[in-house]
């Protein structure tokens, strides 16, 4: 039987990769409960700090979900289990996920790179919402969480005509970080996700716990929430080593994870 999502770690970085290039990468139930399985065994190695999230092959990173396993009844195993769409789109994840775009993301395939905390695409990605030509709408986060990372009107444009922008469109809009060579892409988010893996990692979950509320919670609940990271934060022996570490000149030994 082949392995729908392959997982593999070294040195505090998890690789998540999903592997059924014959049809897109396109997500039918049996993925759905393997990328799950993959993001809770992420979640449980203490060891892997960051993970990135890439597809095989070059033809997609994700044509969304798979209409054919839809049609045939497995809708709700792939966006109503545990961690929505895909078991990815809901995830209560706690540690950063680098999405590395090997090729067009699209509907579902789109809305799984919105619900990673950073992406690196190959310069021939295509991005897209292409539901509203199926008599759908993107409603696995792409209609709630695209306004609120590019120009609204820039997100209206997308969700409305179903149309698709390339990889430097998506760059410039805001939608993922940086484009490069696809032969480069594996190294560039490798490269991304040591730059994280090299400071704290409390310190890190702490920041992206917040950064993930920014847009859900009144100000004054976030400050509720921002003191009491900080509090946990100050707490730690990893607050009383980063400085140690700069004033001796040396690399930070973290100890939370």
């Amino acid at each position: 039987m082949q392995q729908l999502v392959r997982y593999e770690a070294s040195e505090q970085v998890a690789t998540i990769t999903l592997d059924r290039p014959e049809q897109r990468n396109a997500i039918d139930a049996a993925m759905a409960a393997a990328l799950r399985a993959a993001l809770d065994r992420f979640e449980a190695d203490r060891e892997a700090l960051v993970a990135i999230l890439t597809g095989s092959g070059s033809r997609a990173f994700c044509a969304g979900m798979d209409l054919k396993a839809f049609a045939a009844g497995e809708g709700p195993a792939i966006i109503e289990g545990r961690g929505g769409f895909a078991g990815f789109t809901h995830y209560p994840r706690t540690k950063p996920v680098i999405a590395a775009v090997n090729g067009p993301a699209l509907a579902g395939g789109c809305e799984i790179v919105l619900s990673c905390d950073l992406a690196v695409a190959a310069d021939h990605a295509l991005f897209g919402f292409p539901e509203v030509k199926r008599g759908l709408f993107a409603a696995s986060g792409g209609v709630l969480r695209l306004p609120r990372l590019i120009p609204r009107g820039a997100a209206l444009e997308m969700l409305l005509t179903g149309d698709v922008v390339d990889a430097r469109t998506a760059q410039g809009l805001g939608l993922i970080n940086s484009v490069v060579p696809l032969a480069q892409l594996p190294g560039s988010a490798r490269d991304l996700a040591r730059r994280i893996c090299a400071n704290a990692p409390l310190a890190v979950r702490e920041t992206l716990a917040l950064v993930r509320e920014v847009f859900s919670l009144p100000e004054e609940q976030l400050g509720a929430r921002n003191n009491g990271a900080w509090t946990r934060i100050a707490a730690s022996e990893d607050a009383r080593e980063g400085p140690r570490a700069f004033a001796e000149k040396r690399p930070a030994i973290w100890k939370a994870r």
